[in-house]
């Protein structure tokens, strides 16, 4: 069962959220369907890791400082640093990243892509804030389901609020 191979799972209004340590670094995060069975935390680091994503679901504006282990190829690092300065409440699109990244061609825009769905760290790499041109784009290697849900619940819940004025 794919639960055993994460050391705690955090409920989230369209998902579960399973996090996966290992020598006292976050290797994964990955979103689960909402019927995964319940993780605890199994390690010190992977309780910190839940109280980081728990305070995250009332306040978006949670910053994490879990230890991570970033696995990825000189371009993925570029990518995924890219995607840390997008700031809450804003997207950027792929076509904009590619550009940013050193080309504007479909092959970079798909590359950029691939990048984000093989980032090993969403929420905390907030892969989530990139979408397409035309629309909100996929998400994890998946244009459905309930991985689309959870990136649309995340963008809304880091949506800026809006001020009302008299």
């Amino acid at each position: 069962d794919r639960e055993a191979m994460f050391d705690v799972t955090v409920d989230f209004p369209r998902m579960k959220v399973a996090v996966a340590t290992r020598d006292e670094r976050v290797v994964e995060i990955r979103y689960l369907p909402l019927s995964s069975k319940v993780v605890f935390p199994r390690n010190p680091l992977a309780e910190r890791a839940a109280a980081q994503l728990g305070a995250y679901l009332p306040d978006p504006d949670t910053k994490f400082d879990l230890p991570l282990a970033i696995e990825g190829t000189p371009f993925q690092r570029r990518l995924w640093q890219a995607l840390c300065a997008i700031p809450r409440g804003r997207t950027r699109t792929y076509g904009e990243l590619a550009r940013e990244l050193g080309g504007a061609h479909f092959d970079m825009s798909r590359a950029v892509g691939q990048a984000c769905g093989d980032n090993r760290l969403p929420i905390v790499i907030p892969c989530h804030r990139v979408v397409a041109a035309d629309g909100i784009g996929g998400f994890a290697h998946s244009t459905g389901g309930y991985l689309l849900e959870a990136k649309r619940w995340l963008l809304m819940h880091e949506a800026p609020a809006f001020e009302l004025r008299p």
